[in-house]
């Protein structure tokens, strides 16, 4: 096995503890780090596969706690229209531009945490900006692989149960992966072999959510928190300085 294939199965790895934790954050560990090795386009079509299975997987586990059902549909809905745009960028934009989006995202995720860390959003104007804020985070995840500036924000800032948090963002990431399969095959992005490659990535990701269930009993929110944004900052930051030196 070789470093990065390694080092790709760690970040795997370590996005399926995330999600088990959290029911979100997958792509902001995994995506970044396999998009400093492999590339960004390769990183985002590998990822689907994953995301399908495993958001199919924990919104099964707890479709009983999902938010109001229009809500959560209208939400999903708009992702993945916003999912098609965003596969048509990653068709036609530049790999070092990407790259650079990628790093901005994961900056911007880290920013808002760390500036607006108690941002709350009441359902009704919630339910009022669903749509606009599910597109802008569809087209991040056609784009990039990395919906979780807005998405997560988003859906956090409700603050809903944590239940309802897995069920809610769970439908919203499936939907987007659902319409990505055909429109990166219709763009000649997705073919036999990276959907091989999308399938092993499934086996770490299923492999250690267990472990990351078991952990969220046991460590703080904040403690998950802090290692996985200075995790992100040293990521952001290598994805700038690739770009620029590509």
């Amino acid at each position: 096995m070789s470093l990065d294939v390694f080092l790709a199965a760690c970040a795997l790895a370590s996005g399926g503890i995330i999600k088990g934790a959290t029911g979100a954050g997958a792509p902001i560990i995994a995506v970044p780090v396999m998009a400093m090795l492999f590339g960004v386009e390769l990183a985002v079509v590998v990822f689907v596969l994953p995301s399908l299975l495993t958001n199919l997987w924990q919104g099964w586990q707890f479709r009983a706690h999902m938010l109001p059902r229009g809500f959560t549909l209208a939400y999903a809905g708009a992702g993945a229209v916003g999912a098609i745009i965003g596969s048509w960028f990653l068709a036609t934009v530049a790999p070092e531009a990407l790259l650079l989006s990628v790093a901005i995202v994961v900056l911007l995720y880290i920013g808002f945490r760390l500036t607006r860390p108690a941002w709350a959003l009441s359902f009704p104007r919630a339910r009022r900006v669903v749509w606009p804020v599910g597109i802008a985070a569809g087209v991040l995840q056609g784009a990039t692989g990395v919906s979780a500036p807005i998405s997560i924000t988003f859906l956090n800032a409700m603050q809903p149960a944590r239940e309802a948090f897995i069920a809610t963002i769970s439908v919203f990431f499936l939907a987007m992966s659902a319409v990505q399969v055909p429109a990166l095959v219709m763009l000649g992005l997705m073919d036999w072999t990276r959907a091989g490659l999308g399938l092993v990535a499934v086996l770490p990701l299923l492999a250690f959510l267990p472990l990351g269930q078991a952990l969220a009993r046991w460590f703080s929110k904040q403690v998950f928190d802090r290692v996985i944004l200075g995790l992100l900052t040293v990521i952001a930051l290598r994805l700038i300085w690739q770009a620029l030196a590509g």
